[in-house]
């Protein structure tokens, strides 16, 4: 029997949507008519890794630092990391935000494919490096074409050029300018197992084989944040309501790919005539969504500890709260 927490209804429609095959899930959903909270075989302040979704938020951290007047557009890379004469120095923290920078998804210096397969069959952390092994990686780049080009290293690169603008490490940024700010309680980045809290939860693969935790100072900006639903629902509120810290991140600024448009890392897509303002996540053991339909002043938020996409689950949740709060406001005493 499956161990529930919070709203009970919630809770029973997360079941039925994601089915057995993500057996520890936690769910938050946002509407004009309130937030709730569901966790199966989690509670409400179980930490979970939110992968590629820390993109999303290092691009609010973005926006707040050009709030601030510590960067600008036009600022390098070189101007605030030790580049020194590297080609990755002359990229713009701009082009990071929407993946045009030139930069590859991954350092070849990082051996990736070899990483990848260490993942695979032993569930090892492909990310472990320290701010000074990146910048070392880094310095060996080349720049690719300026392209619409998902780059896992372009954010990694840009959260700590921002954290340096701000004479601060990226864990205190993210700290002292998105949690203490909205009141997160479990929203931080781990930079190695020993900083775990007591309450993370372990991923497992899709066939339940447990995964080692993704934690690494390097790669906190890019999917090295972990967080609570109870965080997530709190920062979704703040997204919704516009008083998220570099809340226009979310505005999309440029093409990404096909109808697809892209903010500082939020994606923005037409779905069923609804604009969906999102961003996903997949780490070895979890994958992640994050979903808003900013017009309708709804969000979902769905966190599973297991390597088994949610994207398909979290837009329907999505559209089906968006269609209820659209049928409640039609049924509201005096409308028509």
């Amino acid at each position: 029997m499956t161990d529930t927490h919070g709203d009970g209804t919630l809770a029973v429609e997360v079941r039925e949507l994601l089915g057995d095959r993500h057996p520890v899930v936690v769910a938050a959903t946002l509407s004009p008519d309130g937030t709730r909270l569901a966790g199966l075989s989690a509670d409400l302040d179980a930490d979970f890794e939110l992968g590629s979704i820390s993109k999303g938020i290092t691009g609010l951290l973005y926006v707040d630092a050009l709030d601030r007047g510590e960067i600008t557009p036009s600022t390098t890379l070189g101007e605030l990391l030790p580049l020194a004469s590297a080609p990755a120095a002359a990229v713009t923290l701009e082009s990071i935000t929407t993946h045009r920078s030139g930069l590859p998804r991954l350092p070849a210096s990082a051996a990736p494919l070899r990483r990848s397969v260490s993942l695979w069959t032993t569930g090892a952390n492909p990310y472990g490096e320290t701010l000074d092994q990146l910048i070392g990686q880094t310095r060996g780049v080349r720049l690719q074409r300026p392209k619409a080009r998902y780059s896992n290293l372009g954010f990694e690169l840009l959260g700590h050029a921002i954290a340096s603008a701000a004479g601060m490490t990226y864990a205190d940024l993210l700290h002292q300018r998105i949690a203490v700010p909205l009141g997160l309680d479990v929203f931080y980045v781990p930079a190695t197992p020993d900083e775990l809290r007591p309450g993370a939860v372990i991923g497992t693969s899709r066939s339940g084989r447990a995964r080692r935790p993704w934690t690494g100072e390097a790669v906190g900006p890019a999917g090295g944040i972990r967080a609570s639903i109870r965080a997530m629902a709190q920062l979704t509120a703040a997204l919704l309501d516009g008083s998220a810290p570099g809340v226009t991140a979310l505005d999309p600024v440029a093409r990404f790919s096909g109808p697809v448009r892209i903010g500082a890392a939020w994606i923005t897509l037409d779905r069923l005539g609804r604009l969906i303002t999102w961003h996903n996540g997949g780490t070895g053991g979890f994958r992640t969504w994050i979903g808003l339909d900013r017009a309708a002043g709804t969000g979902v938020v769905l966190l599973s500890a297991t390597s088994l996409s949610v994207d398909r689950h979290g837009f329907e949740l999505l559209a089906r709260l968006t269609g209820q709060a659209a049928a409640a406001h039609r049924c509201e005493p005096g409308e028509r």
